[in-house]
């Protein structure tokens, strides 16, 4: 079995860009400073607000999981800055491709506390509508929205737009031909697209260091493409690289990669057991790097953070949390056959033989339960 040692993490951590260090201080980056140099109290508290309310979020998402309410959670405790400084660094009518795992761009773009959870349900019209948050529906087939995105820009160089389209994807998905395709063809037509891969050291089981033995920004050059690699748990940092990374695209300069390097602190999805393949020695190493408690001392040794601001965001999450379980668990599901309906315009003979076997396969789990 593959691990990631202790001299793996510092060596990620070694030439990543970053604004703020573990404990909240402020560093200097010249490529960086810039950016963020605008950033006034209220969109700092911001920032912290739109971590905050994932993270609770994300919290009640794993516990509706695990008490029956939902089929699967893909956990982002840990990610919440590198997702949210992305999503605000955005205009909104900016389009945003996410993969499963992009709570936080839902949070920002404003999304409701059931399109977060119904659709894990596998509930009917279980999502948002993609045109009233400029967000497509998240994606799990690995890597593919990638390809959505280069689509929808080279679709806004057509119509002669300067808006800019956002693939969101993990570190397992440049392993995938789709992102390798879309990056040719986004620096090809230099497309205004922006490529963020959030590299939180694992494609499930498997560390980042078996999939590319090089920083996974080293591979965008090789397609044309300009790339950064910047601290994924320092929020500022990941605002300033997006606001330059939106600026190069939204100019006509093409495509621009990000790596954002964090960690997945929970398991890939509900349904997987990270303690089978990482040590609680390498979990505790990241948590000392947390986006949230950084954030935090950055903003009180400002004079931004008191006690009275986090207990006003401690109550909008956990109103934003009732609201989503209520949404679970009040959801009445549709009856397993219904599955079957609107397949086809017209009657079906195919169709009408497979609800036949489907329907004589539910009325056996219907035996077992009168036995």
């Amino acid at each position: 079995m593959h691990t990631l040692t202790m001299d793996d993490v510092a060596t990620a951590l070694d030439d990543t860009a970053r604004l703020l260090a573990p404990d909240g201080t402020r560093l200097r980056d010249p490529r960086l400073d810039g950016w963020v140099a605008d950033l006034d109290a209220a969109a700092l508290r911001g920032l912290y607000r739109d971590m905050a309310l994932t993270r609770r979020l994300d919290a009640e998402g794993l516990a509706l999981q695990r008490q029956g309410h939902l089929g699967l959670w893909p956990p982002a405790e840990g990610q919440e800055a590198v997702q949210v400084a992305t999503a605000r660094a955005c205009r909104d009518d900016d389009f945003l491709f996410p993969s499963y795992r992009e709570l936080g761009v839902l949070v920002v773009r404003g999304a409701q506390p059931a399109d977060l959870v119904l659709g894990w349900r596998g509930e009917v019209q279980g999502t948002f509508d993609p045109y009233l948050l400029n967000v497509a529906t998240p994606q799990i087939i690995i890597g593919a929205q990638s390809l959505h995105a280069v689509g929808y820009a080279m679709g806004i160089q057509r119509d002669g737009g300067d808006q800019v389209a956002v693939a969101y994807f993990g570190d397992g998905a440049t392993s995938e031909g789709d992102t390798a395709e879309a990056m040719v063809f986004g620096s090809s037509f230099q497309a205004p697209v922006v490529f963020v891969c959030s590299n939180n050291q694992w494609a499930i089981s498997e560390p980042v260091t078996v999939q590319s033995r090089f920083p996974l920004a080293g591979r965008a050059p090789g397609y044309g493409i300009p790339s950064m690699r910047v601290d994924g748990n320092d929020v500022l940092a990941c605002t300033a690289a997006m606001r330059w990374a939106l600026d190069h695209a939204r100019s006509g300069r093409g495509p621009v990669f990000l790596e954002a390097v964090t960690f997945r602190m929970g398991p890939h999805t509900t349904s997987d057991d990270p303690t089978r393949y990482r040590s609680r020695e390498l979990v505790e190493k990241w948590r000392a790097r947390d986006p949230l408690h950084r954030f935090e001392a950055y903003l009180r040794a400002l004079g931004e953070c008191d006690d009275g601001f986090l207990a006003e965001v401690h109550t909008e999450g956990d109103a934003l949390a009732a609201r989503m379980r209520q949404a679970a668990v009040t959801a009445e599901s549709r009856p397993a056959l219904a599955v079957l309906d609107h397949v086809y315009a017209e009657p079906h003979s195919g169709i009408d033989r497979q609800r036949d076997r489907f329907a004589a396969y539910l009325e056996g789990f219907a035996d077992e339960a009168g036995a």
